[in-house]
């Protein structure tokens, strides 16, 4: 530590040139004092933060498992028996989507992934060819156990080359999938294998790192959850996993385009766009945990649940210290993160939950329109109709009315900007949207259907007798 000469406010006044011993040594007193408080403060403080980072690996000494922590060249790769569904972990729910199977050979779960083309569906009416793995898209979501030994066969039925990153997992260097860097690409045809220890526990992801702006953008990506092997934190009724995403698909073509930079036109979660995305079904007074995973290309999404508070209780690191976990509504996600939410399901109800960006609930066409409010078209529509039949100005009140364009010609492989059928109405959103329905009872897994209010619980039309009661004038 560096010793700070006193300045001249420490040395007191200008014009008391005298020389004074007793004060001098009552000065260095002072400062040594001064310095050693400010020393055990530092220490201290240290202390602190290495004890709030201690559940974070690596960050307040060598990672267990790791080459510094057993002295050897390489991470140490022994391995816990495989961990089990419902007897070591409550599977995840995966609303849309797909597990990745695997089978117990000597210990180790071995699992075999396929890139390959894959038509899928975004929503009803509207389909493209994507890239995946085991025909979904997104890829399965692959689910272990913090101990287990994993192998994964990667199989490449693609026109190009591929590679296996695994998104935020500890393990050696050579099995991290970056093409080039750590491994030779998968060549169409090939085979390659990956195998590690998994030695954490949380929401990881997976995707291709081999010109991974085109093959991400085409829907080479999936989710890599790992239970702990002990229980941590409360224990969860619901585990949910979500995987959020951007496309661009013009109307009328079959692929997504992958240099698109702004303009995403399809925003999905588990790669579907409202209303084709399946709604999170919930019993009441169940404690539920939503995982997210964002590999969008280019955006943060705040995803805002309707009619709940939540807190915050893991990021990609791993599990938040229950003295840091946050409340919240809304929880961003950033591109290339995970974000964990728990709560529990108190109040009945069909509830909204959705990315909080505007553009980002909507669908295709909503998208290079002009800009249409407030202009009065008159007999436009009447003049217009001989040349194009069935011609409708749109957009001059908002883009409410734009979902009721399902009943509509559409452009070939397509869908309206917003609207999905509601037990009242359309509902006028779109895209990165879903619901999730809490319910006193269910009778099964499946959609309970519509939520009905009890009486009194429910915003309706005023009539003139409340009015008049309450003093409104209109």
């Amino acid at each position: 530590m560096s010793t700070m000469k006193p300045t001249d406010e420490t040395q007191g006044p200008a014009e008391d040139t005298r020389p004074d011993t007793s004060s001098a040594l009552t000065r260095r007193s002072l400062l040594a004092r001064t310095g050693a408080t400010l020393a055990t403060g530092a220490l201290l403080m240290q202390g602190r933060a290495a004890q709030a980072q201690s559940s974070v690996p690596g960050a307040h000494g060598p990672r267990e498992g790791s080459a510094a922590d057993t002295g050897g060249k390489v991470a140490r790769q022994s391995h816990l028996p495989p961990g089990k569904p419902g007897r070591d972990y409550r599977p995840v729910v995966v609303p849309n989507g797909a597990k990745l199977p695997w089978k117990d050979v000597g210990g180790v779960k071995v699992f075999h992934m396929v890139a390959e083309e894959v038509e899928h569906e975004f929503a009803p009416g509207l389909k493209a060819l994507c890239w995946g793995y085991n025909g979904h898209v997104h890829g399965p979501t692959i689910e272990v156990v913090e101990g287990d030994r994993v192998r994964f066969y990667v199989t490449n039925r693609l026109p190009a080359s591929t590679t296996v990153h695994w998104h935020g997992i500890l393990l050696p260097s050579g099995m991290d999938g970056v093409g080039g860097l750590n491994q030779k690409a998968i060549a169409p045809g090939e085979t390659f294998r990956y195998e590690f220890t998994v030695r954490q526990s949380g929401t990881g992801m997976y995707h291709s790192h081999h010109d991974e702006m085109t093959q991400m953008a085409m829907g080479m990506v999936g989710l890599f959850i790992i239970h702990p092997r002990k229980q941590v934190g409360p224990r969860v009724d619901r585990d949910f996993a979500i995987m959020l995403h951007e496309w661009r698909i013009d109307p009328g073509t079959r692929r997504p385009d992958p240099n698109e930079m702004t303009d995403f036109n399809v925003l999905t979660m588990n790669a579907k766009a409202f209303p084709g995305t399946e709604p999170l079904v919930v019993r009441k007074g169940e404690r539920v945990r939503i995982r997210f995973g964002n590999l969008s290309a280019m955006d943060h999404h705040p995803i805002h649940l309707h009619g709940y508070q939540f807190r915050i209780t893991e990021t990609d690191g791993g599990r938040i210290a229950e003295s840091a976990q946050w409340p919240e509504t809304t929880v961003l996600v950033p591109t290339g993160s995970t974000r964990t939410i728990e709560f529990v399901a108190d109040e009945p109800g069909d509830w909204a939950m959705h990315c909080h960006m505007t553009h980002h609930v909507m669908n295709q066409m909503g998208h290079d329109l002009p800009n249409m409010i407030g202009v009065k078209p008159g007999g436009l529509d009447a003049k217009v109709r001989p040349l194009l039949p069935g011609y409708m100005t749109m957009g001059q009140t908002g883009m409410g009315d734009m979902a009721g364009m399902h009943h509509m010609p559409m452009p070939a492989n397509s869908i309206p900007m917003v609207g999905g059928k509601g037990p009242y109405d359309e509902i006028t959103m779109g895209g990165m949207f879903t619901i999730l329905k809490v319910r006193d009872r269910l009778d099964g897994e499946g959609d309970p259907g519509w939520y009905t209010p009890p009486p009194g619980t429910q915003a309706q039309l005023a009539n003139a007798d409340e009015l008049r009661r309450d003093g409104i004038d209109v």
